[in-house]
C-alpha cells in the first residue's frame, strides 16, 4: 500500500474516532479539501511526484493536532504525523520536509519556498471557492462551540471582509488566477450584505465576551445538566420498579398455574377455587398495569415548515425531528447553537415533556403497586376464608 494512502486511512480513523464533535469546520472533510487542493495546484506548478506526496502527507496530518488542543495545533500535528513516518520507516529527510510544511501553515507565516507556498494557498482554498459561504457557516459554529468568540451578524461580516482584505492573500501563481477572481466575488457579496444592515457596527471585545457568556451558560448549562439527568434517573426507577412487579407477578401466575390449577379438579381442594383465581386476577391486572407505565409512546406532532423557521418545533425531541428532512434538520441545529435563547427556550420544552411522561408514569405505578398490595391482601383472606370454611 502507498504511503499516501496509508496516511489517510489513519487520519480518516484518527478523526472518526477521536476528534471532538465541535470541529464542525477542522474536520475530515476540510482535509481531504486541502489535499484535493495541493495535488491541483501542484500539477499546475509542475512540481516533482515526490514534493508531490510530501505536500500530500503534510497535508493530510495538517490539522491532525485538534485531537490534542486548537492552539498550537500545529506542534501536535507535526508530533502526530512524524510518529506515523517513522513507523512507516520514512527517511529523516522527507519526515522533516513534512514537519516543515506542517508548520507553514501557522497563521501569519510568511511562505519562501515553492512547497510552502503551494500548503498555504491549499489550506486557505476556502476563500477562493464558490463554497465559501458554505464553509464559513460551519467555522462560525466551530468558534461558538470552542469559545473562540461570539459574533453578531454584522460583526461577523466585517470580521471576514477584515480578513480576506487585509490578512490574506494568495502566493502561487495557480491560486492567483484561478482562485483570486472567486476570492473577490466573495468579498464582494459579503459587502453587499453588511450595507444592508442599519445599524452601526460594534465590535464587542472578545475576552469580555466571552468571559460573559461563559459564565451564564455554566450556570444554565449545569442547571439542565442536572435536572434533565435527574428526570432521566426517576425514569429509569420507574421502570426498574415496573419490571420487579413483571416479573414478581409472571412468577405468581407461572406457580398458580402449573401447581394450583391443577389441584381444583379434586373435590378435596375445591375450596382453592375462589382464592386461586382471585389471585390470578389481581396478578393479571397489576402486570397489565405495570406494561402501561413501562410501554414506549412516541408523542408526534403536526407541524409545517414556517413552525420550523418561527422556532415553535422541539427538534431536540426525536418524534418531532425524525419527519424533518436532513438539510432543515442541520439548518435549525446550527441556528440553535448560534441562539442560546433559542436553545434554552428548546431545552426547557424538552424537559418539561419529560416531566409530562414521568408524571403519565408514577401515576400508573402508583395504580400498580396498590392493585398488587390490595391483590395480595385479598389473596391471603380468601385463602384465610376459604380454608377456614373447608
Amino acid at each position: 500500500m502507498k504511503l499516501v494512502k496509508k496516511a489517510e486511512l489513519y487520519v480518516t480513523e484518527l478523526f472518526k474516532n477521536v476528534l471532538e464533535f465541535k470541529y464542525k469546520y477542522h474536520d475530515v472533510t476540510h482535509t481531504k479539501n486541502v489535499v484535493n487542493a495541493v495535488e491541483e495546484i501542484g500539477l499546475h506548478e509542475q512540481i516533482s511526484e515526490k514534493d508531490i506526496e510530501i505536500l500530500q502527507l503534510a497535508a493530510w496530518f495538517h490539522d491532525t493536532g485538534y485531537i490534542k488542543c486548537k492552539d498550537g495545533h500545529e506542534g501536535e500535528s507535526v508530533k502526530i504525523a512524524t510518529t506515523f513516518l517513522v513507523a512507516n520507516e520514512v527517511d529523516q529527510n522527507t519526515i522533516d520536509a513534512v514537519s516543515n510544511l506542517i508548520m507553514a501553515t501557522v497563521f501569519n507565516h510568511e511562505p519562501k519556498t515553492i512547497l510552502e507556498k503551494i500548503m498555504c494557498d491549499s489550506d486557505y482554498y476556502h476563500v477562493g471557492s464558490d463554497a465559501y459561504f458554505s464553509f464559513l457557516k460551519e467555522l462560525r459554529t466551530e468558534w461558538k462551540l470552542c469559545d473562540v468568540a461570539i459574533f453578531s451578524e454584522k460583526e461577523w461580516l466585517h470580521e471576514n471582509i477584515s480578513f480576506l482584505k487585509d490578512k490574506h492573500q494568495f502566493y502561487t501563481n495557480y491560486a492567483k488566477e484561478n482562485w483570486e477572481p472567486i476570492k473577490q466575488k466573495n468579498i464582494q457579496i459579503l459587502e453587499e450584505k453588511r450595507m444592508k444592515k442599519n445599524e452601526d457596527l460594534v465590535v464587542t471585545p472578545k475576552k469580555k465576551k466571552k468571559k460573559k457568556k461563559k459564565k451564564l451558560g455554566r450556570g444554565v448549562e449545569t442547571l439542565f445538566r442536572v435536572t434533565i439527568t435527574n428526570h432521566t434517573r426517576l425514569s429509569d426507577i420507574a421502570d426498574s420498579k415496573a419490571n420487579i412487579l413483571l416479573s414478581v407477578n409472571a412468577v405468581i401466575i407461572s406457580v398458580a398455574l402449573s401447581v394450583l390449577i391443577p389441584k381444583l379438579d379434586s373435590p378435596g381442594n375445591i375450596y382453592l377455587t375462589l382464592p386461586t383465581f382471585v389471585l390470578l386476577f389481581f396478578s393479571v391486572i397489576s402486570i397489565v398495569f405495570a406494561i402501561l407505565a413501562t410501554r414506549p409512546k412516541v408523542t408526534s406532532t403536526e407541524f409545517t415548515k414556517e413552525d420550523i423557521l418561527n422556532k415553535k418545533v422541539n427538534l431536540l425531541f426525536f418524534g418531532n425531528f425524525y419527519k424533518v428532512p436532513y438539510q432543515d434538520y442541520e439548518d435549525e441545529i446550527n441556528k440553535m447553537m448560534l441562539d442560546n435563547d433559542y436553545l434554552y427556550n428548546s431545552l426547557t420544552k424538552d424537559l418539561h415533556y419529560l416531566g409530562i411522561i414521568l408524571d403519565r408514569k408514577y401515576k400508573l405505578l402508583r395504580i400498580t403497586y396498590n392493585i398488587f398490595m390490595v391483590g395480595i391482601v385479598v389473596s391471603v383472606l380468601t385463602f384465610l376464608y376459604a380454608y377456614q370454611h373447608s
